[in-house]
């Protein structure tokens, strides 16, 4: 069988050297090839490449960087600064000054060796970088949200059973035990019927991204404005709208906490209820601090920022008609009784760690399993709160075909289900 140069990846060339002849090839192996510096040997190596590394990417970037079977070996970012620290980071980690540096992602993505990327970037650009990394053969960890509207969700979903590439959302508290529990608790009916879902969206506002007095633009090399534009609506430079500002995030929307930490506990809801695949059927506006929505099953989901128990962020409650779960980010468990933990102990882990989703993206990666929140979990659930936004923002009920994904009866929501990209990017 011929291989060419360009699809031979480092794996696949060590297999095809000792299985291809049947004859045993001398050959000149470096220690660190046999994972004598402390990485696996090469061959067990995931080769990763990061796109985008401020803060979160930063962090995240680290947690990879953690395991001995993940060899980074290019980072990009549409800022100088960031390169080159995420360069040195890397280099010290790896021991070698061979990090390459990308401004424009997609020159990372045209690397053949590399296996899987971290994506990291504003959330403007978080669906059609994963698109593209799929496209390119790449798996992908990609932070929330993972999308803009309902329609770039069901693409993400549609890109990656089509690709059979890997992908995993970073909505990390899948990976977390005592959210892992409280779960289990509602999915095994140990709370009786399951009745009512609560999250904590941090912040229920939707707006327009806005529009800032322009300043000088920077270098292309230092600061690639439109290269951080995206496929964002253009607009002037300004320095303001370079860390943490979302463009047209949520079907036009800015879309405030629901969709940003929001999400993590609307997908933990999503799980509890065994509704990944799907989406509440109603929507209501918001009433006396709470926004709602039920499914086809009966089960109410219900966001609130206030009346939660002292459990740290991201909380999450469970009901059903024989008891009740809460959960937060302090790693602890509130109980409607002892009784429900049946002899188990819960591990506390505390601080939403990402450790743990990352080696569940990493081990799928290799046996091509589907993650914990793989794109099929993260388009249902991102759709669920793009459709809340929605339903905040127009200030009346929706109603919603979760087979057609479309809300029934309603011309004004359904055009805020998708959003043109700014030419030329496409897919």
């Amino acid at each position: 069988m011929q291989v060419s140069k360009t699809q031979l990846s480092r794996r696949r060339f060590l297999r095809t050297v000792m299985l291809g002849s049947g004859v045993a090839v001398p050959m000149l192996v470096s220690p660190r090839a046999m994972g004598f510096a402390g990485l696996a040997p090469a061959s067990e190596r995931i080769i990763l490449g990061a796109i985008g590394i401020g803060n979160r990417g930063t962090y995240v970037l680290a947690c990879f960087l953690q395991e001995n079977d993940v060899e980074c070996v290019a980072v990009a970012d549409v800022k100088l600064f960031r390169r080159e620290q995420a360069k040195r980071m890397v280099d010290e980690r790896n021991g070698n000054t061979n990090c390459k540096t990308y401004r424009d992602f997609r020159e990372l993505l045209d690397r053949p060796d590399i296996d899987a990327v971290l994506i990291a970037t504003g959330p403007n650009w978080h669906w059609l970088a994963s698109v593209l990394a799929a496209k390119a053969g790449k798996d992908v960890y990609c932070e929330k949200p993972c999308t803009k509207n309902i329609m770039q969700s069901l693409s993400l979903a549609e890109t990656f059973r089509r690709t059979g590439r890997v992908f995993q959302a970073g909505t990390q508290r899948r990976n977390l035990p005592h959210f892992a529990f409280a779960v289990e608790l509602a999915q095994k009916g140990r709370l009786g019927k399951l009745h009512t879902l609560y999250a904590h969206p941090a912040g229920m506002s939707t707006s327009m991204s806005g529009w800032a007095p322009p300043e000088p633009e920077p270098n292309k090399e230092e600061i690639d404005w439109d290269l951080y534009l995206g496929p964002a609506a253009w607009r002037p430079f300004n320095k303001r709208f370079l860390d943490g500002f979302n463009f047209e995030k949520g079907g036009g929307l800015v879309g405030g906490g629901v969709l940003e930490w929001g999400s993590h506990c609307v997908d933990l809801c999503q799980w509890a209820n065994q509704a990944d695949h799907t989406a509440p059927v109603e929507y209501f506006p918001p009433e006396n601090g709470q926004v709602s929505a039920v499914y086809a099953n009966g089960v109410r989901l219900i966001l609130r920022e206030t009346g939660w128990l002292p459990l740290g962020s991201c909380p999450v409650r469970f009901e059903g008609d024989k008891g009740w779960v809460e959960a937060g980010d302090s790693g602890k468990l509130a109980l409607s009784s002892p009784a429900l933990l049946a002899g188990r102990k819960v591990a506390e882990i505390g601080g939403y760690p990402a450790t743990f989703h990352v080696r569940d993206f990493l081990d799928c990666v290799k046996t091509r399993g589907k993650p914990k929140a793989n794109a099929d979990v993260a388009c249902h659930s991102h759709i669920t709160c793009h459709a809340v936004n929605i339903a905040i923002f127009l200030n009346r009920k929706l109603r919603f075909d979760p087979v057609k994904y479309e809300f029934i009866g309603d011309d004004e929501a359904n055009r805020l289900r998708g959003e043109a990209l700014r030419e030329p990017w496409r897919v």
